[in-house]
């Protein structure tokens, strides 16, 4: 906590970064300096798309309207202003989104206290139960840049289908949906076809930068959130960020990049309880997305609290976040983090925003692509055409089928130790679960337990909500990562209206999918499938409980 406080803070607008100074002063030589001397922060807030390299600044020209796109989003206050009066009867908000279609919008609404129902899963018993959920006073927001995600495309199919089964005209049903997506899209034909309401996202933005675009602010109004003042937070905290002193955006960004260029390239975000409930998600896909590529990248570990395992390390930056601090308190909220961040929702954003980009023109990588993230989606687009493959489980106990890779243990605990025991030095391991997120939230469970278990960061991603996130640096980033993938039976199905598939089907093939892209690229995964969900998982608590008590 010394160096913490001991250095001097920059702040501006009400957002703070502890720290900067004494995690750029652990370099060989000061990042920041090296930044200021390239003129970044200026040439950065003035959009320059060469910051990259000539091979990015195509791609950056289209995807820099970050920069300013809570000035442009005020556009929107009047028209959401009249839809939130039109919809008042519908008082149960469904957000449809993946990653950066639906991150912010829960973020938002979490901190504020609003209720949002998010759907970022193909889990058809979260997608049923969704859909009993106060059907007749249900506003549905379906948000896809592109307009070609299948999740999000299913439950749009799934509710129509619901609204029509329920008796509403097409009309009726219509006026039950709100869309929002680029301009030209093809869900936006699809919404025309259905007349449905379309908001338009800002082109010019990257999906997991869209937090003050359409994607973030249309569901937080409909949802009662006075989304004015993220914006007010946002225009206050951009007047600093084209200086070298003084700016937030700046010092975060060259304390990221000097740590991982120093060893330090997994970040504990640590919520330090002083608000901004959810925002670590929200970072690690801005983080992970966007740095973890070409055997690069900085790895967001999202921790619980800061007691929870996992949140330090020799090779990890311990970085605490929350709201803006009282007189008198100290960052951190009772850990002791490398930087600590605190401040305004709004600033938030695009403070986080600019120091991801910072930190990639250091770090040499192309920060608005993601280049590995086809490849779960084109074999589960495969599987679901030709059927998944025929596997065999190498051990079964209880209510656990074991699917170890070829070499390994075939038994529960064996599979398990090889797995965590195999993770090395630099290594990671990731936990991904394609469960339901509400009734099998005691996955969750695992992340702190094997933190402890393995003294490794340990991540953990619900699926197929992962994909869209930490996904592409589990295929792109440092090849160091293990994982541990946990499925569950379906008992249940739920078809996809107009597919050749149901919801069931294709949660097992983007499991499927990702197995597959991640085995391609050689690194290890242990399959759990839970053949009775809460037994399993009741189960496999308890062995990793025993196993290092």
């Amino acid at each position: 906590m010394g160096d913490l406080l001991a250095g001097p803070a920059d702040v501006a607008a009400g957002l703070a970064v502890h720290g900067a100074d004494a995690v750029d002063r652990s370099a060989p030589a000061s990042v920041r300096d090296a930044l200021a001397g390239r003129d970044v922060p200026a040439r950065l807030a003035a959009g320059d798309p060469g910051l990259w390299g000539p091979a990015v600044e195509e791609e950056a020209t289209t995807r820099l309207g970050w920069l300013d796109t809570h000035r442009r989003s005020r556009e929107l206050l009047p028209q959401l202003a009249e839809l939130a009066a039109e919809l008042e009867d519908l008082d149960h908000v469904v957000l449809a989104g993946m990653g950066g279609s639906s991150l912010a919008a829960e973020t938002i609404t979490r901190t504020l206290g609003r209720p949002l129902t998010v759907l970022d899963t193909t889990d058809p018993g979260r997608v049923r139960a969704a859909l009993a959920d106060r059907l007749e006073r249900t506003v549905v927001v379906v948000a896809s840049k592109s307009g070609t995600t299948v999740e999000t495309d299913s439950h749009r199919r799934a509710y129509w289908q619901a609204f029509l089964d329920a008796g509403m005209t097409e009309a009726e049903a219509a006026r039950h949906f709100v869309v929002v997506t680029d301009p030209g899209s093809p869900l936006e034909a699809t919404a025309d076809e259905m007349g449905v309401v379309v908001l338009p996202a800002d082109p010019q933005v990257g999906g997991r930068y869209a937090a003050l675009t359409a994607f973030g602010l249309v569901p937080a109004a409909l949802a009662g959130v006075e989304v004015t003042e993220l914006l007010d937070d946002a225009e206050a905290v951009s007047a600093a960020l084209g200086g070298d002193r003084d700016n937030p955006g700046l010092a975060l960004g060259a304390a990221l990049a000097a740590a991982a260029t120093t060893g330090r390239d997994k970040v504990a975000l640590v919520p330090d309880g002083t608000g901004l409930d959810g925002l670590g998600d929200w970072i690690e896909q801005l983080l992970a997305e966007s740095t973890g590529k070409a055997g690069l990248g900085v790895l967001p570990v999202v921790v619980e609290s800061p007691q929870a395992p996992g949140a330090t390390g020799p090779d990890v930056l311990t970085v605490s976040h929350g709201g803006a601090l009282t007189a008198g308190d100290v960052p951190g909220g009772g850990c002791e983090p490398d930087l600590a961040v605190n401040g305004p929702l709004g600033a938030q954003f695009l403070t986080w925003e600019y120091a991801t980009a910072v930190a990639a023109v250091v770090l040499g990588v192309d920060p608005f692509d993601q280049p590995d993230v086809a490849a779960s989606k084109d074999n589960t687009r495969r599987i679901l055409e030709s059927g998944p493959p025929a596997q065999a489980p190498s051990s079964t106990e209880g209510a656990i089928e074991v699917y170890a890779p070829p070499g390994t243990p075939a038994d529960l605990t064996g599979a398990l130790r090889h797995l965590v025991d195999g993770v090395g030095d630099a290594g990671y391991l990731a936990v991904t679960a394609y469960l339901d997120r509400v009734d099998d939230a005691a996955a969750a469970q695992l992340r702190p337990l094997l933190a402890r278990a393995a003294g490794r960061p340990v991540t953990f991603g619900w699926g197929p909500r992962y994909l869209h996130s930490t996904g592409q640096y589990h295929k792109g980033g440092p090849p160091v990562g293990s994982y541990l993938q946990l499925t569950g039976a379906v008992h249940v199905d739920l078809p996809v209206p107009g597919r050749p598939y149901s919801f069931g089907e294709l949660q097992a093939a983007q499991a499927a999918g990702d197995r597959q892209a991640l085995a391609d690229r050689g690194r290890p995964v242990l399959r759990l499938h839970l053949t009775d969900r809460s037994a399993g998982l009741a189960q496999l608590l308890d062995a990793i409980g025993r196993w290092r008590a």
